[in-house]
């Protein structure tokens, strides 16, 4: 399988749809990794599954840092 890198994502939502932004930045340049378009029922289920794995990473590792801007 292929995959690409993202170290940053932005999110937009009409009522019909998500559009998720995986964005690859670097100082103040940036290239657009990949755009990901769901529905709203559909990007309700991936919050959950990205929940339900943090919670399992959090049980791994003892403190997870936020990021740095």
């Amino acid at each position: 399988l292929k995959g690409l890198y993202s170290n940053a994502m932005q999110v937009r939502h009409t009522q019909e749809e998500f559009v998720l932004d995986f964005l690859n930045l670097l100082g103040q340049e940036g290239t657009l990794s990949s755009r990901v378009i769901v529905s709203p029922s559909h990007f309700k289920r991936i919050m959950q599954a990205m929940e339900e794995n943090m919670k399992r990473c959090q049980a791994h590792i003892a403190e997870l840092k936020k990021a740095k801007k």
